[in-house]
């Protein structure tokens, strides 16, 4: 059974950069990103459509090749959390996360005793099907590995910030700004970005009240560095679809100028 590098990149003190991936299905893209220096990636399945299947090659290829890669499920619950992390995924990115109650049931469905409930299954690709360690001692090397980040989208969310950062087994804080603005009634306002940028702030000084990572979407190196220097430790660059778009309108308009 192996580490989990995001775990003990951050640990260390070392920046982790990722990237979402909503297209892409073959997990042979794993060797691509790491190649160009990536931590890991995050497959969104709340937005996108991999299968279960699908995420379970990239579990695989990823561990194989010390590429993390994290999830976001369609629902942080109990069900989809069991399923992942029994697949290899190890680190999950929890959306709507509103109440203490339910980060206290995502903390538990990840676990295993003494820290939660997490269902027992014996060899399956999350521990590299090794069952040779000494059971308790298995349960604890594999509680070390999770990690949580759970994402604040609502204002109902942010009046629970504090209660819910402070929790034990809640690894990393975010927040996802088009849902959240919409929430808050900002979306497509002008105050929109201040707001947002406001709120994120807020949970970067809580994530380090409470000893926890913060982590952040970024667009641009320069957003990437700002957040960095603030604490973040976690910082997620577009997505391959936002970079290959870019990337070949940029290329097709500089061809037809010529």
């Amino acid at each position: 059974m192996k580490p989990n590098s995001i775990k003990v990149g951050v640990e260390r003190g070392e920046l982790q950069i990722g990237t979402w991936i909503n297209m892409l299905r073959n997990p042979a893209a794993l060797a691509m990103f790491k190649e160009v220096g990536l931590d890991f990636v995050r497959l969104d399945m709340e937005h996108s459509s991999p299968s279960i299947e699908t995420v379970s090659d990239f579990a695989v290829m990823g561990r194989a090749l010390d590429m993390p890669v994290m999830v976001r499920p369609p629902l942080a619950n109990r069900e989809w959390i069991t399923r992942l992390l029994d697949i290899g995924i190890y680190n999950i990115h929890c959306p709507q996360v509103d109440t203490p109650e339910h980060a206290a049931e995502i903390v538990s469905s990840s676990r295993y005793a003494p820290h939660g409930s997490r269902g027992m299954g014996s060899a399956t690709p999350g521990n590299d099907y090794d069952v040779s360690m000494p059971t308790m001692d298995r349960l604890k090397f594999t509680n070390d590995q999770v990690f949580i980040t759970v994402m604040f989208e609502s204002a109902q969310s942010l009046e629970h910030l504090d209660e819910i950062a402070s929790m034990d087994g809640i690894d990393a804080l975010t927040l996802g700004p088009q849902d959240l603005a919409q929430d808050l009634g900002v979306f497509g306002m002008p105050d929109q970005d201040r707001i947002l940028d406001e709120t994120r702030s807020q949970i970067v000084e809580v994530a380090n009240k409470y000893g926890k990572t913060c982590a952040m979407l970024v667009g641009s190196s320069e957003e990437a560095r700002k957040w960095h220097n603030l604490g973040v430790m976690v910082v997620n660059y577009s997505s391959e679809v936002n970079v290959l778009m870019d990337g070949y309108k940029s290329a097709v308009s500089e061809i037809r100028k010529s």
